[in-house]
């Protein structure tokens, strides 16, 4: 079995923030698979399905972004999944908006979902980080992650999204580096800066 995390924070306030960009996947990955029916079950939002012939559990944890670990490393301790079967789709401060890196292992780079998944799984998830800019300033950062993004960003949003979505056999295959080329190629980053994307 493959546990796909989307991360963000639940409630219609949160819905179009820059934060919720994890969330915003997981929804993708079920329309485009057809997965069944949403359901409450450890502490989340979750659907199943089958692809490729992999059971796969893709889940929205609904305790809020800073504890997304607890609800995942549930879910994990139930079915016995090991880390490496466990992939995080989250916003990543940066990387630009629109790039997209595969990643296993590391720090939470100042991610506090990551960081409570660490604490809950240990380091070595797989985690597919999804760029959306850095403000440019520190104290800039918390704002930019829980605002919506702007008009102009959702060409690149959705393109990204759809991406995530078309190419997941190759991560339900195990194959990271080709999913995150395939995601890259369905999908171009926009040429621009972070800081432009923040509107500065």
């Amino acid at each position: 079995m493959l546990i796909l995390a989307g991360l963000g924070n639940p409630g219609a306030k949160y819905e179009g923030n820059r934060h919720n960009i994890g969330f915003m996947a997981a929804d993708e990955i079920a329309r485009r698979w057809r997965f069944g029916a949403e359901r409450a079950k450890f502490q989340s939002v979750i659907a199943e399905s089958e692809v490729d012939g992999v059971k796969v559990l893709l889940m929205k944890p609904q305790t809020y972004m800073n504890e997304s670990g607890r609800a995942v490393g549930e879910a994990a301790r139930f079915y016995k999944v090991p880390p490496s079967n466990v992939v995080v789709f989250h916003d990543e401060i940066d990387l630009a908006p629109g790039r997209f890196r595969m990643k296993t292992g590391g720090g939470a780079a100042g991610q506090n979902g990551v960081r409570s998944l660490i604490s809950q799984l240990g380091p070595d998830f797989r985690r597919a980080r999804m760029g959306v800019g850095h403000p440019g300033r520190p104290e800039l950062v918390h704002g930019h992650v829980l605002s919506d993004f702007h008009k102009a960003e959702k060409p690149w949003l959705e393109a990204l999204l759809t991406a995530c979505a078309d190419a997941l056999p190759f991560l339900v295959a195990g194959n990271d580096e080709r999913y995150q080329a395939e995601v890259l190629r369905l999908a171009p980053a926009p040429k621009f800066s972070p800081r432009q994307a923040a509107g500065e």
